[in-house]
């Protein structure tokens, strides 16, 4: 029972970190339910599987995640067994008795926590009786055509179920149920309809009708209290599942959103204020290179080299030691993810930097999923003939190399004419031979299903990035997830990540944004926006975010213009930076790591648990105060080095990547003084305060 709260600090990697009394878990049960427990659609699997582990690790045995249940996930994912818990093992067999496929086991993930899966389609035979209680519990009708909302509801008819035994049997144990998305959400509605003694919290990553609206190009945040809500969910033809997300919300005990950005659209898409929000973070321990991380970028960097050398195999003319590689990651939705904004500032970086003749290359790769046929014939026939330019050098080598030294031995400096016979000679200018190539290399990896319509093809048309030997930036759309058992770019995305020096994503719509937090944890600087959830995270808890390798573009308060401009600037200010200077931005960036680690931010959910309880059992469980508590730390400051941001010292004209600066510069930067000063002057992101003051009810200026 816990009565009043005290807060004492504990630190991670020198954070400051408010920790409220903890939870007596021993008398609780903790079940999160997700669509995407063991079955990976979107980001939530990722929320899920690398907070496991921390919450594993707090909670023991009394923590399950309740998911659906598909046989290759189950064979290749889950390792089964038999519940320990007794209230748990209880309602399995129940459920199975009246024929229902209940499977339990160990999710192989870090923190191996425990899984409950349901079997849909062998409980398919209820739906329409399900269908009447759900209309009973809360008048929303889901029509039969609709087969996603149809399996939700089968979904969140056996969670209650569920529930309803686990109560039923837990002994005097309090259960607290965590509900991601409208897809569970239906297990919450049926619950508090039947009055299940549980507390519940609803968490929405993104709100149903706010992603919608953004595909279709409408201007969302500065019109955010004037949509007729019932009206646009209607003429898409999804209110039904509006009214199931909606009711979701209205029916938790304790409502949280995972970032400022979508707790305002929350507020006026579902009509409820989120009580907490709660940061995403990542299994920081999983990325961790000690010491090596600037050593793993150098050795991935190589292969990516590898790579375009291939791609580009007869157009080479230029430096490889002075390209630069960025990349944009994610689901192919053009606007949303900000692709439109970046093609159009890579057309004006082009021409920047070719106005300033720069000796500076940039390769932009797209990693966005398409449909598409197969590897592009040109793209392979690339990459062989480097392997083959490789096997020929690789002989004349060890041909080259054992007469040198035999003559060596000899006390001889050998004739490099008698090294090269004519044969030798022949070989190599037919290796030179077999390089030319009359056409461009190719701007996508693989064949288009939908080319003439494909909307980045369209544009890079439209803009003329056709990798000409005199652009600058050349382009490569690869429209498939990287595997490394790939033929053309064996690479993992982790791996391909650390290879790269910048990644960029100036996304419109991004409830919190994944892949920029994945390149702080990696050390790779990236580009984000203050309209995506990460973006506005670090605007709040670093001081100056640029010299820390995170570039924020205003796409909330500017024109379309005016943000693509201030893009292309950052990207401008990038290729200027000497090589010495990336490698300083990358040392901090990777600093940043703690702040993201789920053993930091895992507190925001602490507290929601917290607030639950008390709302649920307010007789058993007693918060005082109800406000949580503030810390009066310090945000990750400006670094002490001068100048106080790598940009602050750059040429008006881009340097080489290899460019050494002076010895003043050396005795100005120590990394380790600066890491301590880091360490030591840092605000701890555990200020609960939902809506700073004064910001509630800015909207944006301009559609963007």
């Amino acid at each position: 029972m816990l009565r009043g709260r005290s807060l004492s600090v504990t630190s991670l990697g020198g954070l400051p970190v408010w920790e409220a009394e903890r939870l007596p878990v021993e008398e609780l049960l903790l079940f999160e339910v997700s669509w995407e427990v063991t079955n990976k659609v979107g980001g939530i699997c990722t929320v899920i599987q690398t907070k496991a582990k921390t919450t594993a690790d707090e909670w023991g045995e009394n923590y399950f995640l309740i998911g659906p249940y598909f046989e290759h996930n189950m064979k290749t994912q889950v390792e089964q067994c038999e519940p320990v818990n007794d209230a748990v093992r209880k309602a399995v067999d129940a459920m199975n008795k009246h024929g229902c496929q209940v499977h339990f086991g160990r999710w192989l993930i870090e923190g191996s926590p425990y899984v409950v899966l349901f079997d849909i389609s062998s409980s398919a035979w209820n739906l329409d009786r399900w269908k009447g209680d759900f209309w009973e519990a809360c008048g929303v009708g889901i029509p039969h055509h609709d087969r996603e909302a149809n399996d939700m509801l089968i979904f969140g008819s056996l969670t209650a179920w569920f529930l309803k035994e686990v109560t039923d049997h837990a002994d005097g144990k309090h259960v607290i149920a965590q509900f991601h998305e409208w897809q569970a959400g239906t297990g919450l509605i049926l619950s508090r309809a039947r009055k299940l003694p549980i507390a519940t919290i609803f968490t929405t990553h993104a709100t149903l009708l706010g992603r919608y609206l953004c595909a279709a190009n409408i201007d969302f945040y500065n019109q955010l209290d004037k949509f007729d809500i019932d009206k646009e969910a209607g003429e898409r033809q999804i209110y039904h599942r509006y009214c199931m997300e909606r009711a979701s919300v209205h029916c938790a005990h304790v409502f949280t959103t995972v970032s400022e950005i979508t707790a305002i659209e929350a507020e006026h898409m579902l009509k409820r204020k989120p009580d907490v929000v709660t940061p995403n973070g990542l299994n920081v321990k999983k990325f961790s290179a000690v010491h090596e991380f600037q050593n793993l970028h150098a050795m991935y960097k190589a292969r990516i080299q590898d790579f375009v050398r291939g791609h580009f195999y007869g157009h080479l003319d230029f430096d490889l030691e002075k390209t630069l590689f960025l990349f944009i990651a994610g689901r192919y939705e053009f606007s949303n993810k900000g692709a439109d904004i970046f093609l159009e500032s890579l057309s004006r970086l082009n021409f920047l930097l070719r106005m300033h003749k720069s000796n500076v290359t940039v390769v932009v790769f797209f990693i966005m999923p398409a449909k598409t046929n197969n590897f592009n014939v040109e793209t392979l026939k690339g990459q062989a003939v480097r392997k083959q330019l490789w096997d020929t050098v690789h002989c004349l080598k060890e041909k080259f190399g054992k007469k040198l030294y035999d003559g060596l031995l000899r006390g001889e400096i050998p004739d490099m004419n008698s090294i090269l016979d004519r044969d030798d000679l022949t070989i190599m200018k037919r290796a030179i031979f077999s390089t030319q190539r009359q056409s461009l290399p190719p701007v996508t990896t693989h064949n288009m299903i939908d080319d003439s319509t494909d909307p980045i093809l369209s544009t890079i048309r439209r803009i003329g990035l056709f990798n000409n030997r005199a652009d600058r930036v050349k382009v490569i759309l690869h429209p498939e997830f990287l595997s490394s058992t790939s033929p053309l770019l064996p690479m993992d995305y982790e791996e391909f990540v650390r290879g790269c020096h910048l990644g960029v994503f100036p996304s419109y719509y991004e409830p919190w944004g994944y892949t920029p937090a994945e390149c702080t944890v990696m050390g790779i600087p990236s580009v984000t926006t203050n309209l995506s959830g990460f973006g506005c995270f670090v605007q709040e808890h670093v001081a100056d975010p640029t010299a820390y390798g995170i570039y924020i573009v205003d796409r909330r308060f500017r024109s379309p213009d005016d943000s693509c401009n201030q893009l292309t600037q950052f990207l401008y200010g990038f290729c200027k930076q000497s090589r010495r200077q990336r490698i300083i931005q990358r040392n901090r960036t990777e600093r940043l790591s703690d702040l993201l680690d789920w053993r930091y931010l895992g507190r925001y959910y602490q507290h929601a648990r917290h607030l639950t309880l008390s709302r649920a059992f307010p007789d058993k469980f007693h918060l005082e105060p109800t406000s949580p508590p503030t810390t009066d730390g310090f945000k990750y400051p400006r670094p002490s080095s001068v100048p106080p941001s790598p940009s602050g010292s750059q040429a008006s004209s881009p340097q080489s990547s290899d460019a050494e600066d002076g010895e003043d510069e050396d005795e100005r930067y120590d990394e380790e003084e600066e890491a301590e000063r880091d360490r030591l002057n840092i605000k701890s992101p555990f200020s609960l305060n939902h809506f700073p003051k004064g910001k509630k009810k800015l909207h944006g200026e301009y559609k963007n």
